[in-house]
């Protein structure tokens, strides 16, 4: 049975990133200014991808969805906490936490999942270039997105149901947190959370780290195989995968930190945290699309096409 029923609290309060005055201003102009960056950044990327007949490649089409992706994700948490930088008190209801909670896992496992999806492209086309339009038909990128939006959504609605099985019974509601994570939450229940522990860690921790020991392995075996290329295809391959790898470390790297532990909480979280939910999806439209001569080349047409009908 679901303990909402035994749950007294109807909203919690968060923490916040900071409670000093003057560095919340100032963490308020950086994060917008974050946030206005992944929103404009990731969608010059996706209108440009897609009205560029050039850029039709699987590549191009799974960049498309990262941006989609990207822009989802930091939109779960970024206005929020941009908003409550300015006020005092920073509170959000029991639904909306839940959806929070919700949002986040979904669409940050379903970046896990179009990460993996992307390195699979580069390994077929690397390793296979003979066979690659073949195996890689839009059908199966299309299978590709759907599986990596599915695997997000089961991981997620098993991460949200086991907090759900938890009561929340107060008086403490206060998340030590700037949005709600799941293990500032254990951290309010009036229950033993081994258990849900163990199962947050298993379903998060494990599958991040099993993922990206994956991807470890995926572009080892990329590198390895570009040997046999000619220095020029293997310039343009290492390139294209060392903007994939930087990528990927900078979005397991955080992520393992939080999640492959037990329900506790460091003081560095909070900070660690920005960096998955901010800092990547602002940077990734950098890694990508200015290390790409092609996506800059049909960039610059399109922003000269939109000031001449201006």
């Amino acid at each position: 049975e679901a303990s909402m029923e035994n749950t007294n609290i109807t909203e919690f309060v968060l923490h916040g990133l900071t409670q000093d005055s003057t560095v919340a201003k100032v963490c308020f102009l950086l994060f917008l200014l974050f946030y206005t960056t992944i929103i404009f950044g990731n969608l010059l990327i996706i209108v440009t991808i897609r009205t560029c007949e050039q850029l039709n490649s699987p590549m191009y089409f799974f960049l498309s969805y990262l941006s989609f992706v990207d822009i989802s994700y930091s939109t779960v948490s970024a206005p929020k906490l941009i908003h409550d930088l300015l006020v005092e008190e920073k509170t959000i209801s029991f639904v909306g936490c839940m959806a929070q909670l919700f949002g986040t896992h979904f669409f940050g496992c379903s970046e896990i999942f179009l990460l993996m999806a992307m390195a699979y492209d580069r390994c077929i086309a690397i390793c296979k270039p003979l066979h690659y339009t073949s195996i890689m038909s839009r059908r199966t990128c299309r299978s590709l997105v759907a599986a990596s939006g599915l695997g997000g959504f089961v991981h997620s609605l098993v991460q949200t149901l086991l907090v759900l099985q938890l009561p929340f019974c107060g008086p403490n509601n206060r998340i030590d947190h700037y949005f709600c994570e799941v293990h500032p939450l254990l951290a309010l229940a009036c229950a033993d959370t081994y258990t849900i522990s163990v199962g947050v860690g298993v379903c998060s921790g494990v599958v991040s780290l099993a993922c990206f020991l994956v991807l470890a392995v995926s572009y080892t075996v990329i590198l390895v195989s570009l040997r046999t290329h000619s220095p020029k295809g293997r310039l343009k391959a290492l390139y294209t995968c060392t903007s994939h790898i930087t990528v990927v470390v900078l979005f397991f790297g955080p992520c393992i930190f939080v999640y492959m532990r037990r329900s506790t909480t460091f003081p560095a979280d909070k900070v660690v945290s920005v960096f998955y939910t901010i800092v990547t999806p602002m940077l990734n439209p950098f890694i990508y699309a200015l290390r790409n001569q092609e996506v800059k080349k049909r960039m610059k047409t399109l922003c000269s096409r939109a000031v001449k009908r201006s």
